[in-house]
């Protein structure tokens, strides 16, 4: 009986957001901008290069990381929410040196967390290091070294499941910028070799990674055509043999900080692209696992600047947020398909406030979207949250 009253409570809340706002965009339960840090220095996503996600999701537990300069250099720090986004935990402190920690990235898989970072501890050259937690945010272990090399090393991105955890980084060890990946297989303990993934004299930066099962899948931001493309890379054995890059997109102007997520075999790229005069944000989709691809779509269409996209999906729903400043300012965008990709619902603006809102990430665990973003409606930059507890409807009835 108890379930029942549940799935039919569900069903109408289904109905009420399908006759008043459309299924496919079904905004009317987006909630009150919630201020996630409250410091007189400034607190950052940093997500202006794309590739990584500074929020994750898995039940009802929420993680958010951010760089921070409260202690007077650039520190990473972390929050969690274990009721899906309505309380937050005091933040916690994850990294201590002298050198500057940022562009982190966070990735979730049941109750291990894992975060990388940019790190400069080491010298002048920035490396990549790592952090995770057993018992889902509530202690830490130590920082560990992933790279090592004269060279400078960053803008890392990180994907797990189970206990594989997959890194991918751009560094100039070579004399120019490629594209590197590296792997756990038990889940962070220890880690193989750096593994070169693209291999060309121009240049490769910003990764972007995420798996599924055994198919692990990146893209990347390429110069090799004379043009900024994206390219794309796949593996099917879990990180150990990798196909030929697949070049994404094929315009003269500017295609950048693509974004990647899968859902078994769908595989689902964002970035943003200069083709028609000014930013806007493209879309463009695999049902196949990344063999083939549909033509670029995109998603945005207005005379200003569309500008950080972030995807999450879960099953056939695909959630897209941006900076957008068709309203005079950085203001944080969101749009929605719930057919995997084959249509799209309106842009809805999240933001209103005569500040910038900016470098938007996001995440999604059942029902209820989450996302943040660094925010200086407050005079510094903070970190903001927001949720819509019926954001995904593909999440709100369980068909069992």
């Amino acid at each position: 009986m108890k379930n029942t009253i549940t799935v039919l409570l569900a069903v109408f809340v289904l109905i009420i957001c399908n006759l008043t706002f459309n299924i496919d965009n079904c905004i009317c339960q987006w909630q009150p901008d919630v201020r996630l840090t409250n410091q007189s220095d400034s607190s950052f996503t940093y997500f202006a290069s794309g590739g990584r996600w500074n929020v994750a999701a898995n039940g009802s537990v929420v993680h958010v990381v951010w760089c921070e300069t409260r202690d007077g250099n650039k520190e990473i720090y972390y929050k969690r929410s274990t009721d899906s986004g309505i309380n937050w935990g005091a933040d916690t402190r994850l990294t201590n040196a002298a050198g500057d920690s940022w562009y982190p990235s966070i990735s979730v898989s049941g109750l291990l967390v894992h975060v990388i970072w940019g790190d400069r501890r080491y010298g002048p050259n920035q490396e990549i290091c790592y952090k995770r937690s057993t018992d889902g945010g509530i202690n830490w272990e130590a920082d560990l070294r992933l790279t090592n090399d004269t060279s400078s090393t960053s803008f890392c991105s990180i994907s797990s499941t189970g206990l594989f955890v997959h890194v991918m980084f751009h560094d100039n060890r070579t004399g120019n910028w490629q594209i590197y990946y590296k792997r756990s297989t038990d889940g962070g303990i220890t880690w193989g070799n750096d593994n070169r993934l693209s291999n060309t004299s121009a240049s490769s930066y910003y990764p972007s990674v995420s798996v599924s099962g055994f198919n692990v899948h990146v893209v990347w931001h390429d110069t090799r055509d004379g043009s900024s493309e994206i390219y794309y890379k796949r593996s099917t054995d879990g990180g150990i043999n990798w196909s030929a890059d697949t070049r994404l997109t094929n315009d003269p102007s500017l295609s950048s900080c693509a974004q990647i997520a899968v859902s078994g075999s769908n595989v689902h790229v964002i970035w943003y692209d200069n083709r028609n005069g000014n930013y806007e944000i493209y879309y463009k989709f695999s049902v196949d696992g990344g063999i083939n691809w549909d033509v670029d779509t995109r998603l945005t269409n207005d005379p200003a600047l569309s500008h950080y996209p972030c995807v999450a999906v879960l099953g056939s729903a695909i959630d897209v947020i941006w900076a957008d400043t068709r309203d005079g300012n950085y203001e944080i965008y969101f749009k929605q398909s719930t057919n995997g990709g084959v249509s799209w619902g309106t842009d809805t603006r999240l933001t209103y406030d005569p500040a910038e809102s900016s470098y938007p990430s996001i995440a999604v665990s059942g029902s209820v979207v989450h996302v943040v973003w660094t925010d200086n409606r407050d005079g510094n930059y903070e970190i903001y949250y927001k949720r819509n507890p019926t954001g995904n409807p593909i999440g709100i009835v369980p068909i069992n």
